[in-house]
């Protein structure tokens, strides 16, 4: 398969979804990992020009270790805004992969950024397969599939599949690594570990998804947008169960 994952920020892939790819990675799929922003507002103590830089570089240095592809829309952080030159935009980033799926961030993710991606992520997928809708690379070809991340922190999202991440945790926490100036940023400033926030997250999903790490996603249930067979990745241990939650709790199917 040919997966895309879309996020705002520099580092919000890794903090969300990264053991997920690289699961991919490992199982021989193409990964492309695509940021909105630059980051460029992202420390008070760099310039933001100098920041760019930084956390462009930091970025693929992220996509190397899990074995991703990097596209770098570079849109100036905090100022993102769902308009039609950016719907294009996104429009041609989907269209130059041509994937099976797209995972980006829900609706009510804390930052606008966040909440701006995930709209220009949902307008634009159905967008790329309209061949009248002319940008550089052609129309898709196939049913793409939507996927939302976790918010951070867990924040008021409730998951309906889980992957287990147990063996791709060190990688998740590796690729995070390699944001330097933004983990030293959330210590200084706001006394936020955010390797302990992978790590809590990972082992609270972890508790509901009946292993010890897990990501939480939801597939996006809209017309045209379903399919019979699963697309996340299933770990080496988990070829009987594959979970869900239903309002009843946590179940196998």
């Amino acid at each position: 398969m040919r997966v895309l994952a879309i996020g705002a920020h520099p580092d919000d892939i890794e903090l969300q979804c990264a053991g997920s790819l690289a699961m991919y990675a490992k199982q021989g799929h193409e990964v492309f990992m695509a940021v909105s922003t630059n980051g460029d507002k992202g420390n008070f103590d760099v310039e933001p020009s100098e920041l760019a830089r930084v956390r462009e570089a930091e970025f693929r240095a992220s996509c190397a270790i899990i074995g991703a592809t990097p596209i770098w829309l570079g849109y100036e952080d905090e100022m993102l805004i769902n308009d039609l030159p950016a719907r294009l935009r996104f429009v041609d980033a989907i269209r130059s992969v041509n994937p099976d799926l797209v995972i980006t961030h829900g609706p009510n993710d804390y930052h606008p950024d966040h909440r701006y991606t995930h709209e220009l992520v949902w307008d634009a997928v159905t967008l790329a397969g309209v061949g009248n809708v002319k940008t550089e690379h052609p129309a898709t070809d196939r049913q793409v599939t939507v996927y939302f991340m976790d918010n951070l922190g867990g924040i008021a999202f409730q998951p309906t599949e889980f992957v287990d991440i147990t063996e791709t945790i060190a990688l998740k926490q590796e690729a995070l690594a390699q944001h330097a100036s933004q983990t030293r940023i959330f210590r200084d400033l706001l006394d936020v570990d955010l390797h302990d926030v992978v790590e809590t997250v990972g082992k609270f999903r972890g508790y509901q998804a009946g292993c010890k790490y897990a990501e939480g996603f939801t597939k996006v249930e809209a017309w045209y947008r379903g399919l019979s067979r699963r697309l996340l990745p299933v770990g080496s241990g988990e070829s009987r169960f594959i979970y869900k939650t239903t309002q009843n709790g946590i179940e196998s199917i």
